[in-house]
């Protein structure tokens, strides 16, 4: 076996265990940086397995290999091959596990969302694991929503037919307040969800070191007002909104929902209104944004309310990045504060970034998002519109 195989079939053997060996501590740096390495093939094994066996099998095949090289190569794709089948199995774990928070989060049951988890529905998703756009979404990118030229863009996804009346999921992208950009986490629930006839939005926000808390916020109840004001063209009903997250994006979306009309975070546009029908969190941080930096409380928590609209949490039982007993917490927080309800849902198996491709996992997770939004959300016909602002969304790139 020549060097250049050697070192293929480690690269790619390392990266799969990464996804099933023993955790180290959460928030801890090698922790992170675990986080980041295992999000891929903890949700696209088969991906990982494919690069695998391309290393391994032409040794396999080769006569001149060295005895020694064959059986490392033969041992190495078997145990990429178990290691496949064992996060797979976690992966479908999470279907049970959402449908039983839905079900200790609302007292009588979910109401039934999302497809059957039959084996043709997974053996499609394992061949395409990669989250690209459904020839029957549109999206427009690109869309100004707020006077930050560089970083207050959305990106809209609609069915082509067109919709009326239909209820809208907003996406914040993770980052630690410092990274990231829209339409990259949270893609399989928003093209999901257009497909079945929703508005979807995935907005960018003011990032460290420019801005500080609560610029984040404020721009999170930007886009919700200017999904507001365009409703009509969008072919929204203004009065079903609801805001999403990905790790920071996920503290967003609940202080999104918490805040409601809060004046201290809508500086210049306090009497729009930023009220949102419920908020989902996704691996997210839920503890305080730069404390020393302003006087304001900064973590979910601080703003529980018993009028608060439905949360739902869902968290990874592996997260290196943000410990799954931060998000069992604050759950625990706004449960004891009177929000009701909260429903919190911890995937086995799972790590960070969950939703960054197009996994068994995150399609299981799109299902619970799809069944707590029937139980949340209800139509309002005959209800009147928010009318549209004067003006038309500037685009930059349209698709």
């Amino acid at each position: 076996m020549s060097i250049g195989s050697a070192i293929g079939i480690g690269i790619w053997t390392a990266w799969m265990f990464a996804a099933v060996a023993p955790a180290p501590p959460p928030w801890s740096t090698p922790g992170r940086v675990l986080a980041v390495i295992a999000a891929i093939p903890a949700e696209a094994p088969a991906l990982v397995l494919l690069g695998l066996a391309a290393s391994a099998v032409p040794v396999l095949g080769d006569g001149d290999a060295t005895a020694t090289g064959v059986v490392g190569a033969a041992v190495a794709l078997g145990a990429g091959a178990a290691a496949t089948v064992l996060l797979t199995a976690r992966s479908l774990r999470a279907g049970p596990a959402m449908r039983r928070a839905l079900g200790e989060g609302f007292s009588g049951g979910p109401t039934p969302g999302g497809r059957s988890g039959g084996p043709w529905r997974w053996i499609g998703v394992l061949a395409t694991p990669l989250p690209l756009l459904h020839r029957g979404v549109r999206r427009e990118a690109g869309i100004r929503y707020g006077p930050a030229a560089r970083r207050n863009l959305l990106d809209t996804y609609r069915p082509r037919r067109g919709v009326t009346d239909a209820p809208v999921l907003i996406h914040l992208h993770g980052g630690h307040f410092r990274t990231g950009r829209r339409s990259l986490e949270g893609r399989p629930l928003l093209h999901r969800l257009a497909r079945r006839g929703w508005v979807t939005v995935s907005a960018d926000y003011r990032l460290h070191p420019e801005a500080v808390f609560p610029d984040f916020l404020v721009d999170a109840k930007r886009v919700v007002t200017w999904v507001r004001r365009h409703a009509e063209e969008l072919g929204a009903d203004p009065a079903r909104i609801v805001i999403a997250g990905s790790s920071a994006g996920a503290h967003l979306a609940l202080m999104t929902a918490l805040t409601g009309r809060d004046p201290r975070f809508q500086p210049g546009f306090e009497d729009a209104d930023a009220t949102v029908c419920a908020a989902i969190g996704l691996y997210g941080y839920y503890g305080p944004v730069d404390r020393d930096r302003q006087p304001l409380p900064s973590s979910p928590a601080d703003h529980a309310h018993p009028g608060a609209p439905p949360v739902m949490i869902v968290h990874g039982e592996r997260d290196t990045y943000v410990p799954a007993s931060h998000a069992r917490e604050a759950a625990r927080q706004l449960g004891d504060a009177g929000c009701h309800p909260v429903v919190f849902a911890e995937l086995p198996g799972a790590q960070h970034s969950f939703d960054l491709l197009r996994s068994i996992r995150a399609e299981l997770v799109a299902d619970g998002v799809e069944a707590f939004a029937a139980r949340v959300l209800r139509p309002s016909p005959g209800a009147p519109a928010t009318p549209a602002q004067p003006g038309t969304p500037s685009r930059r790139v349209a698709s």
